[in-house]
């Protein structure tokens, strides 16, 4: 019998071409999953994160999709059935955080807010509408929402980014309750602020104040790895509903 807690799971990874999404997709590969990663328009990067599974020994395929476009979710739910016969697990990581420039919330362009919305929350909705099907036959189901540290802080100048992360959370306990009957679990990850390529973008991140963090330095995309395995898992089998906090300690809840 194997010990890995996602052997034979088959999962998909949005927004998995760099940063938190690559690192969730070779995580859960290497914990036995079969991972069909996505992106919007990053290819050459999401062949890169195939590329690293691919070189642990494990299975992966990728999938060009903006997952604020129904059509292109639902594609992908089909390609990854094809691919790998079932849909397990999903990895909610598509965002729109790279590149925003923090400005007072009177000055943020409707239709930069507009943007934020339709991949942070509603590419999140349509995607678990693409994968229920599948769930609801299988009757059993994983589905990890990212959210955010912000949304428990507040952020300067993010307005429209918190509030999608707001919105992520009440997406997320509203699905608890309409998927639970069919066996599908559904729950939000929460990191602090997280050294990546689009963290670095934002800021310095070698500037970072880590002094009122408890573990006083800054957060990695492997300390998460391990909490999205858990929620993916069978391990949190009679967990849904839930946000599950992991930034150090920084904020606490």
């Amino acid at each position: 019998m194997n010990s890995r807690p996602l052997f034979d799971k088959v999962a998909i990874v949005t927004g998995g071409a760099k940063g938190l999404g690559r690192a969730f997709a070779v995580k859960m590969a290497a914990e036995g999953a079969r991972v069909m990663v996505v992106t919007r328009k990053d290819m050459d990067n999401l062949k890169e994160t195939v590329r690293q599974i691919e070189d642990l020994g494990g299975q992966a395929a990728f999938f060009q999709a903006d997952v604020s476009k129904e059509a292109d979710t639902l594609a992908m739910a089909a390609e990854a059935v094809k691919a790998f016969g079932r849909i397990d697990i999903l990895v909610n990581n598509a965002a729109v955080y790279d590149g925003i420039t923090r400005k007072p919330f009177y000055e943020i362009d409707p239709a930069e807010w507009d943007l934020v919305m339709d991949v942070n929350v509603k590419g999140a909705f349509l995607t678990a509408r693409a994968v229920f099907p599948c769930m609801k036959k299988q009757g059993y189901g994983k589905i990890v929402n990212l959210a955010s540290e912000v949304f428990f802080t507040g952020s300067y100048g993010f307005a429209h980014y918190v509030s999608s992360k707001g919105g992520i959370i009440g997406l997320t306990r509203a699905l608890a309750v309409e998927l639970g009957p069919d066996n599908i679990c559904i729950n939000c990850l929460a990191p602090g602020f997280t050294d990546t390529e689009a963290s670095r973008g934002l800021a310095d991140v070698n500037k970072y104040d880590t002094s009122k963090t408890p573990l006083h330095r800054l957060e990695k995309p492997d300390d998460l790895t391990g909490a999205a395995v858990f929620l993916a898992s069978a391990e949190s089998d009679f967990m849904t509903g839930q946000t599950l906090l992991v930034n150090g300690g920084r904020a606490m809840h």
